[in-house]
């Protein structure tokens, strides 16, 4: 089993800048696939990044490229996302996920069988 929390999330204005971290525990850290996904009201839960066990490999949805930045600490068990240049558009909740079982970083939610409870961000304009 594998406990996610999240933190870091709140209220910025366009232009803002927030780090958000996910704490892991439960198993070896370096075991997971880590993901951050959103989801804003009324829509989908999509993929915002994700990030290979030792970090060598990542992916980021076209919207966030060059403005949000996934990283990772296996001695600290926390994978963070710096988000800079934040856009109204970038108003959702944010959740963290492990995947323990998979080969490559996936874009799939059903990829991940472990999330966090998610953590708010709010964008104004």
């Amino acid at each position: 089993q594998v406990q996610l929390v999240e933190s870091g999330g709140g209220s910025v204005q366009a232009g803002g800048s927030l780090r958000l971290s996910c704490a892991a525990s439960g198993r070896t850290f370096s075991s997971y696939i880590m993901a951050w996904f959103r989801q804003a009201p009324g829509k989908e839960r999509e993929f915002v990044s994700a990030i290979s066990r030792r970090g060598g490999s990542t992916g980021y949805t076209d919207s966030v490229k060059g403005r949000f930045t996934i990283s990772r600490d296996n001695a600290k068990d926390t994978v963070y996302l710096q988000m800079i240049s934040l856009k109204p558009e970038d108003t959702a909740v944010y959740y963290c996920a492990a995947d323990l079982s998979g080969y490559v970083v996936s874009r799939r939610p059903d990829a991940y069988e472990y999330w966090g409870q998610g953590t708010q961000v709010t964008v104004s304009s």
